[in-house]
C-alpha cells in the first residue's frame, strides 16, 4: 500500500490526538496521506501543515480510503469514493460504529492488520435515484433511499412500480427502499429483515403504514422501483442516507440499483454472525 485518503467526523473533538498519532503512523511507514480540506481544518494540526489535502467531489487517486468517525462517515466516504472503486476501512471514532471494522484502542491491531494484508473486501449493493421533477446533486445510497413527509400530518399515498409492474400504493407516513448494508439502520427501527449485507436483494418497508397487510418486501437487487407520491401538502422528502432532497407532490422517485458498488474492508477475523451479537446484541439477555 501506497497512498491513502482520509475522511473524517468533523464534530469529535476529543478524538483529535487519537487522529494526529494515526496520521503520524502512517507516515512513519512510508504510506502517502491526502487529507479531505474541511477535515484537515478541523485537526488544525500545525504539524501536519504540509500534508495535502483534497475536495471531496475531486478524490484524488489512492490504494484506498480511511473513514474516521461513525456509521454516518462512513456513508459520506462510500458516497464520494465508491465510483473509483476505491476500498473504503471504517475506523470508529463514534458510538455504534456498525459498518466500520474496528477501533483505534490501545490493543487494537486494526491498522497493523490492514498493512500487512490481513483483511478481505466486501462488495456492497449501492443504490441510485432520479426525480422526474427536480435534480438530485448527491443521488447514490449505500443504506437506503426513503420518501418522507415534509412539515405535514397529512399521509402519503405512494403509488409504486417494481420493475415496471403495478405492485401496490402505499399509505402512510413514507416508505424506504434499504440495501443489505442498510437493513440494520433505518429498515430494522420500522420492522424491516435483517439481510446478510453481501445478500443481492433490497428492502421496501412502509412507515406507519395505514393497512396491516402492507408489510416489509424483499425483491431483487435488480429491480426498478418508481414511486410517485401524493399528498395534501405540495412537497415530499426523499432522504437518501440522511441527505434531503425536496419533490414536488405528484412527481416520480425511480430507484434503481447504482452501476458500481461500495468496497467495504473487513478484518478476516470479522464476520456478519458476530458484529451481530457484539453491535446489535443479538440474541442476548442482557438488555
Amino acid at each position: 500500500m501506497k497512498r491513502l485518503v482520509i475522511f473524517g467526523n468533523t464534530y469529535q473533538q476529543s478524538n483529535i490526538n487519537t487522529v494526529l498519532r494515526l496520521l503520524d503512523y502512517l507516515r512513519q511507514q512510508g504510506i502517502g496521506v491526502a487529507v479531505e480540506q474541511e477535515y484537515m481544518r478541523f485537526l488544525s494540526g500545525k504539524q501536519y501543515i504540509g500534508l495535502p489535502t483534497f475536495d471531496a467531489s475531486q478524490v484524488p487517486d489512492a490504494d484506498m480510503a480511511l473513514s474516521l468517525g461513525g456509521d454516518g462517515t462512513f456513508l459520506t466516504t462510500a458516497m464520494w469514493v465508491s465510483r473509483q472503486g476505491m476500498p473504503i476501512l471504517g475506523i470508529n471514532l463514534g458510538h455504534l460504529g456498525y459498518l466500520t471494522a474496528g477501533n483505534l484502542d490501545e490493543n487494537s491491531s486494526l491498522i497493523d492488520d490492514v498493512l500487512a494484508g490481513n483483511y478481505r473486501i466486501e462488495e456492497r449493493t449501492m443504490l441510485q435515484a432520479s426525480c422526474d421533477a427536480v435534480r438530485i446533486d448527491h443521488p447514490w445510497a449505500l443504506n437506503e433511499i426513503a420518501v418522507l413527509r415534509h412539515d405535514t400530518s397529512s399521509m402519503l399515498d405512494m403509488h409504486t412500480l417494481l420493475r415496471g409492474r403495478e405492485l401496490t400504493t402505499y399509505r402512510g407516513d413514507g416508505l424506504i427502499v434499504s440495501t443489505p448494508t442498510g437493513s440494520t439502520a433505518y429498515n430494522l427501527s420500522v420492522g424491516g429483515p435483517i439481510l446478510e449485507p453481501t445478500t443481492s436483494c433490497l428492502v421496501l418497508s412502509p412507515i406507519s403504514a395505514h393497512s396491516l397487510t402492507m408489510r416489509p418486501l424483499v425483491v431483487r437487487d435488480d429491480s426498478e422501483i418508481a414511486i410517485c407520491t401524493h399528498s395534501r401538502a405540495p412537497q415530499y422528502e426523499v432522504s437518501i442516507d440522511g441527505e434531503v432532497t425536496l419533490c414536488p407532490t405528484g412527481s416520480t422517485l425511480t430507484i434503481g440499483r447504482a452501476p458500481y458498488c461500495a468496497r467495504v474492508i473487513q478484518l478476516k477475523t470479522n464476520n456478519f454472525a458476530s458484529t451481530l451479537r457484539q453491535k446489535l446484541l443479538w440474541g442476548t439477555d442482557k438488555l
